[in-house]
C-alpha cells in the first residue's frame, strides 16, 4: 500500500515497515507515532500493533504495480535501519527499490551508524535511492552527517527537523541537499529563525540546495499558531530547491 503524501518534499509514501521506538530528542513529539495509533483505532491494515516496529512484507510489491515515475519517501512511519529490522528484510526493501529504476526512493533514518555499517558490507545502494540523516541538534544529530558521508550514494540529505537548536558549524562536503523545518503538533517547541538562518547561509556558501519546508507550530514571530497560518517563507519567499537545482 502506497499513499499520496501532504510531505511538501516527496510525492508518495511507501511503508513496507511500521513502528518505531525513540533514540534522541528530535523523537520526542514524534507524528508518525500520534498516526499510528489513530489508525489502530480506525481499524487500518497494517496498524494493528500500533507503533510497535512491525514488518509487512505483503507491501514490497507496491512499487513494482506502478509504471508511472514518481518520488516515494520509503518508511515515513518508521525507520529501515531500526536495529529489529533484519538485514536480509532490509535487502529485500532495496531489491524493490532497484528493480523500479522509474521510481525515485526518499530513505531517512535518524541510525546513521547502522546504516554506513549496513552499506560497508557491500551492498550496493541502488542509484535512484537517494540516503538521508536527521539532524535536529548538535549532539545527537551533527553526528550523524559523517555516518551518512560514508555511504555511496548519488544523493544525500539531511532533514533539519524538527529544529531545536543552532546546529552550529556545518561541513556539508557530499551533501547534496538540506531540507529544514520546525516542529508542529499541540506540543511543537519553537524554532529561531536565527538558527534556519544559520543553516540556509551554509547551504548557499557550500553550494548545496536548500529547501525550506514549514515554520511548524511556532511563526517566524515567536507566536504559536497552526502550521498552515504560519507558512512555509523565509525572507519573504520559499524555498523549494532540489538536489538537481543546485551545482555540487
Amino acid at each position: 500500500m502506497t499513499t499520496i503524501s501532504r510531505i511538501e518534499w516527496t510525492e508518495q509514501t511507501w511503508n513496507p515497515v511500521v513502528g518505531c521506538t525513540k533514540i534522541s530528542p528530535g523523537c520526542k513529539n514524534c507524528y508518525a507515532e500520534t498516526m499510528a495509533r489513530r489508525l489502530k483505532a480506525m481499524g487500518a491494515p497494517g496498524y494493528e500493533n500500533g507503533f510497535r516496529l512491525t514488518l509487512l512484507p505483503n507491501r514490497l510489491g507496491d512499487p513494482l504495480k506502478r509504471s508511472k515515475p514518481t518520488t516515494y519517501f520509503l518508511n515515513s512511519m518508521s525507520d529501515l535501519f531500526h536495529e529489529k529490522v533484519p538485514d536480509e528484510y532490509i535487502g529485500q526493501v532495496l531489491d524493490v527499490v532497484a528493480r523500479t529504476p522509474q521510481h525515485t526512493y526518499q530513505i531517512l533514518t535518524k541510525r546513521a551508524e547502522r546504516m554506513a555499517h549496513y552499506f560497508a558490507q557491500g551492498h550496493a545502494v541502488p542509484p535512484n535511492a537517494w540516503m538521508g540523516v536527521s539532524v535536529e541538534n548538535r549532539k545527537h544529530g551533527v553526528p550523524r552527517i559523517d555516518h551518512l558521508r560514508k555511504v555511496p550514494a548519488r544523493i544525500r540529505f539531511l532533514s533539519v527537523e524538527p529544529l531545536l537548536e543552532d546546529v552550529g558549524e556545518l561541513d556539508l562536503t557530499d551533501i547534496h541537499w538540506v531540507i529544514v523545518g520546525g516542529e508542529s503538533g499541540a506540543k511543537a517547541r519553537p524554532m529561531d529563525p536565527a538558527w534556519v538562518e544559520n543553516v540556509r547561509r551554509q547551504c548557499e556558501a557550500q553550494r548545496v540546495a536548500f529547501f525550506f519546508k514549514q515554520w511548524g507550530g511556532w511563526g517566524a514571530d515567536g507566536k504559536k499558531r497552526s502550521k498552515h497560518a504560519n507558512g512555509r517563507e523565509l525572507l519573504g519567499r520559499t524555498w523549494d530547491e532540489m538536489p538537481a537545482t543546485v551545482a555540487a
